[in-house]
């Protein structure tokens, strides 16, 4: 193959191809030949990451996950090709950036620098401008030819930020305290400029609840929402701080044997297993929510054939739906909006229970514009409505698929909701 003349696509093909080949095959015996052919490839690999990132940054910069009903590049990574959050997250930060990093480029291009150096050196000038980001880039590069680890090269790209707000006139942060506080702490310093440093420590317990009350608020507002992590926790912080965000609470489900001396544990609705006995405590000082629930766990009809859908609907589908109902989607239930399965403008969809479903504001209106990139399924065992995304150009639309199931008198199997405050 002349890979000079072959096509984008036919490399990558053939890339493909090659890794596929290579990975049906078995290591040689030689564990110093497997230890050449790993360093030589891991070599590869960084390359690839090179390219990669060049796609994804063209894919980012044109807004093209929305044509495919993806909220944001993070979220399609995530979804699409199956990563974690975390290298989601670097490989976004790392196409926003690599632009500007030329040298840092090249190097990778060429398997000269690691892929984890890389975004480290890419999340240290994320929020510098493009003159500072070029002497980063020369100084970060030089600690990495010294020999330095991935860790000391962050902490030193997070000194030269601090370096900056001290040229421009920022107050600099405190030095770094020791460690290993069993109490969390916080500690705040006042800038020139009229802001705050804030830095601290969180244990164990109370890093639970900064993640259950600013995580769901956190989450990237749709498309248009080109805010960074930090930005956007410090804006959920501001919300809490100012009393505009909801109560937290926590929902228990269990069901009534259980709360009357049963062993059956309880759960959250994430799926996370309660112990009965703990479930007992926590329901002496708890609101204590009964939901009746029919054979196969399929809620009954809570009413009303209105527009919107009542609390005890909405409690019912919290129950049922931990995230949106798009497979894939990660926004909490707690934080999406009630969705007519079938559509309320098509009038074929009531608000009753059995014909609705929990959906993020993305791809709630999404579904409205997009009907025919959407597959809709039903799971008679849960009562949960799942919903597909289909590319764009999908020649077939794919009928919502209801059914719902007719309880019997008598068949009525008791279930509880317990909610309290955290």
């Amino acid at each position: 193959m002349d890979l000079g003349a072959a096509s984008t696509q036919e490399l990558v093909d053939a890339a493909a191809a090659i890794a596929a080949e290579l990975a049906a095959r078995s290591a040689p015996e030689s564990a110093a030949v497997c230890m050449e052919l790993a360093e030589t490839l891991a070599a590869a690999s960084d390359a690839h990451e090179a390219a990669l990132a060049g796609f994804v940054a063209r894919v980012d910069a044109a807004g093209e996950t929305r044509r495919w009903g993806f909220p944001s590049t993070q979220a399609w990574l995530r979804s699409r090709l199956g990563m974690r959050d975390a290298r989601a997250k670097e490989r976004v930060t790392l196409a926003r950036h690599i632009h500007r990093l030329h040298v840092v480029t090249e190097l990778l291009a060429k398997g000269e620098l690691s892929y984890g150096y890389a975004t480290t050196v890419a999340d240290a000038v994320a929020r510098l401008d493009d003159d500072d980001c070029a002497k980063a880039e020369t100084l970060l590069l030089d600690m990495i030819g010294q020999g330095f680890s991935p860790g000391k090269v962050a902490a030193f790209g997070r000194r030269i930020r601090e370096v900056i707000a001290e040229r421009d006139g920022c107050e600099q942060p405190p030095e770094e305290v020791q460690r290993g506080y069993e109490r969390s702490w916080i500690d705040s310093t006042r800038s020139l400029d009229g802001g705050r440093y804030i830095k601290g420590w969180l244990n164990a317990e109370d890093a639970a609840v900064w993640d259950g009350t600013l995580g769901p608020l956190a989450k990237p507002a749709g498309p248009d929402d080109h805010r960074d992590l930090p930005e956007r926790t410090a804006a959920a912080l501001s919300s809490v701080l100012a009393g505009g965000h909801k109560a937290t609470k926590v929902t228990v489900i269990c069901d009534l044997d259980t709360l009357t001396g049963g062993h059956a544990p309880a759960r959250l609705t994430d799926g996370t297993p309660i112990p009965a006995p703990q479930a007992r405590r926590i329901a002496l000082s708890a609101g204590v929510s009964p939901l009746l629930l029919g054979n196969g766990n399929a809620p009954l009809y809570l009413g009303h054939k209105v527009r919107f859908a009542t609390a005890a609907q909405r409690q019912v589908l919290e129950t049922l739906y931990p995230t949106c109902a798009v497979h894939g989607c990660e926004v909490p239930g707690i934080l999406c909006e009630v969705d007519h399965v079938n559509g309320w403008a098509l009038g074929d969809s009531p608000t009753d229970i059995d014909k609705l479903a929990l959906c993020c504001g993305w791809h709630n209106r999404y579904k409205h514009t997009h009907p025919q990139h959407i597959h809709t399924t039903h799971d008679p065992a849960t009562g949960r409505y799942l919903y597909r995304l289909h590319p764009p150009g999908t020649p077939t639309t794919h009928p919502p698929t209801t059914n719902p199931r007719t309880v019997e008198p008598g068949t009525v199997e008791p279930h509880t909701t317990l909610n309290w405050a955290a």
